[in-house]
């Protein structure tokens, strides 16, 4: 088990990375904040396993979204963030003498972080920040995001009948949306957000999840219920 305040050292021994984390991102749902509450639950999470490398998870968790305004700013769908971003990271820690296996190692937790890029983490340290990313997307925390999120592009307060048909005419082949202001909160739960629990690869994560789906899932019904004047 760790100590107290154990995380804060880890903190403070990454500052330097941590400072470049916060210079390059400015998407208000994936800032400095979510980047350090995912550093909290992979510190938790890594509690629970055998033979975890905080040098590669910590800094794996810091920079696992540096490349997120590229992606954000990206008319053609091309860029993938977490692939593009463990090469950044990659460059990043060797600019700043990082040893190259765990750099090697750092990179493909990051490129194996993300749902829609296709790679299945394998490292105990992946499986964690892959968990630990998703748990962010959940629960109370994953309302206030999915919510900010959602007054960022415009949305509305609103759910859709057909999300088939939704999904045939508003997103590409990739999963990438073409119109991000059709979308809504209601949709991302439905699609995405409730299917998390069942995804995660930790006992410790997993149980997590439940909790937290647990609540979104009631918070969309009673919004919905308001929504509509029923409750």
């Amino acid at each position: 088990m760790y100590k107290v305040g154990e995380f804060t050292m880890l903190n403070e021994k990454y500052s330097e990375i941590k400072s470049i984390v916060e210079s390059k991102l400015s998407c208000s749902a994936h800032n400095l904040d979510h980047v350090m509450r995912v550093c909290e639950l992979c510190v938790e999470i890594s509690k629970y396993e055998n033979n975890v490398d905080l040098e590669i998870l910590i800094p794996a968790a810091l920079l696992h979204d540096i490349a997120r305004v590229q992606e954000s700013e990206d008319q053609t769908g091309m860029i993938d963030h977490a692939i593009l971003g463990g090469d950044m990271a990659y460059e990043i820690l060797n600019e700043l003498g990082y040893d190259e296996k765990k750099s090697i190692a750092i990179r493909y937790c990051i490129q194996t972080h993300r749902f829609r890029t296709g790679c299945e983490p394998e490292s105990i340290e992946s499986k964690i920040l892959f968990d630990a990313d998703k748990l962010d997307a959940i629960g109370s925390v994953g309302v206030a995001r999915c919510l900010m999120l959602s007054g960022q592009f415009g949305q509305r307060l609103k759910s859709i009948d057909n999300i088939e048909e939704y999904l045939k005419e508003n997103t590409t082949e990739n999963g990438r949306l073409k119109d991000v202001s059709k979308h809504s909160p209601f949709i991302e739960y439905e699609i995405k957000l409730k299917k998390i629990p069942s995804k995660l690869y930790t006992k410790r994560a997993k149980k997590l999840g439940n909790s937290r789906i647990k609540y979104m899932d009631e918070f969309f019904k009673t919004l919905n219920l308001e929504i509509k004047g029923k409750l």
